[in-house]
């Protein structure tokens, strides 16, 4: 095969684009409008130098740059005069191209050099699989999965500041485990009370009901509870009036942003569900997966048979790690690469956390990898979970065959 190679440096307004020949020189470059005029333009540029040079074949490369990429990819994918050529398209690791420049000292930096450096990636080989478009299905659940995981991360980050606050205003309760920083509880005591004095004065009768009523009946002593919220609270530090007020005002602001996202979340956990029943799969066979997490592996898996190996799944993933090893010494720890899908690393580990509870084999496995070190121990064992994982799910969804648990 004798392909032309096309690397594309997008940016929100133009495409530069270096056509290069089979031998690595020189055929054109150009820039285009990143929009759908430029798309047009850009295949017939590429169609104008396949016919030309009368190649059959071209392999089209970009870096993956948030979404500025993503429509140029399903224009190219849509294009029927691009459709009689046998073509690839490549999303790269941004990572991986600048690694290569590296080999290139004298370059300079400019947009028309950066495609050149993608052309010639290609050319050389050993990049990531061509990206994945042939069932628009995967592409729409992809969509509400990557929201829904970003939705998390500031919902993550909402609670972390919540709990700052909470520090301030009752660093008592704060330091308590025994109520989650942000359950609903605490959220409603710091809502009613307007400061620490108010709460380690109230009533103890009417803190409990308050307590048990808030709690829907998750306490099993509310009475106690009470007793330990109101303890902590006379444990705490006093706070200005001043800076409390200001402390009750940036905690009711946090407070609504948390709500906000949390309902966000179950608007999309809604959408993904109705996407993901026409996309038949095997996964919520395994206990504890839900459909969820099953979703949002498959949205980035998309069709498994694109994989040669459950290896080939988990380097995706970004569930590989590095080998430290010369002549006879083989370093004891070892790192997980950097490199890979971290949508797919996050649903993978928070399913194998989930898994992780309700299947006695995956349970086992984890206590044997936690106990192994003394460091770092639910991180690294719940790795190892998810690496595990990985092999059953590329078989399931290889084989297409339901789960069954292990007796005991």
């Amino acid at each position: 095969m004798n392909p032309l190679f096309v690397g594309i440096d997008v940016s929100s307004r133009n495409n530069v684009v270096y056509l290069m020949n089979p031998d690595g020189s020189k055929y054109s470059s150009f820039s285009v409008q990143n929009n759908l005029g430029g798309a047009k333009l850009l295949s017939e540029k590429i169609v104008s130098a396949l016919s030309s040079m009368q190649l059959s074949d071209v392999v089209i490369g970009l870096e993956a740059t948030s979404i500025y990429g993503d429509s140029l990819v399903y224009a190219l994918r849509e294009d029927g005069s691009l459709g009689r050529f046998q073509r690839k398209i490549h999303i790269l690791n941004p990572k991986q191209v600048k690694k290569f420049k590296e080999a290139y000292p004298d370059l300079p930096k400019n947009d028309w050099v950066d495609a050149f450096v993608i052309a010639d990636h290609l050319r050389f080989g050993r990049i990531a699989k061509e990206v994945y478009l042939d069932d628009y299905r995967y592409h729409a659940l992809k969509t509400l999965t990557r929201a829904r995981f970003d939705v998390i991360q500031n919902l993550t980050r909402e609670k972390q500041r919540f709990a700052n606050y909470l520090f301030l205003k009752c660093s008592g309760m704060a330091q308590d485990k025994d109520i989650p920083n942000t359950s609903a509880t605490t959220i409603a005591l710091m809502e009613h009370f307007e400061s620490v004095d108010e709460l380690a004065n109230t009533d103890l009768n009417e803190l409990t009901a308050f307590i048990s009523e808030t709690g829907h009946g998750r306490f099993a002593d509310p009475a106690a509870t009470a007793k330990a919220v109101r303890a902590a609270a006379s444990g705490s530090y006093r706070l200005p009036k001043t800076v409390n007020d200001t402390v009750n005002q940036a905690m009711a602001i946090s407070i609504a942003s948390m709500r906000a996202l949390e309902k966000q979340v179950k608007v999309l956990d809604k959408a993904i569900d109705q996407q993901f029943e026409i996309i038949p799969n095997t996964l919520t066979s395994i206990p504890g997966i839900g459909r969820i997490y099953s979703a949002g592996i498959i949205a980035e898996l998309g069709d498994i048979h694109r994989f040669d190996s459950q290896a080939s799944v988990a380097k995706f993933a970004g569930l590989v790690w590095h080998k430290n090893q010369s002549g006879d010494f083989e370093a004891e720890h070892s790192r997980m690469i950097k490199s890979g899908n971290r949508y797919l690393r996050y649903y993978l580990l928070e399913a194998a956390n989930s898994v992780r509870r309700c299947d006695s084999e995956f349970r086992r496995y984890y206590d044997l990898k936690f106990k192994e070190v003394n460091k770092y121990q639910h991180k690294r064992a719940l790795a190892f979970t998810a690496r595990k994982l990985v092999r059953l799910i590329f078989r399931l969804l290889k084989d297409n065959r339901l789960y069954i648990p292990p007796e005991g």
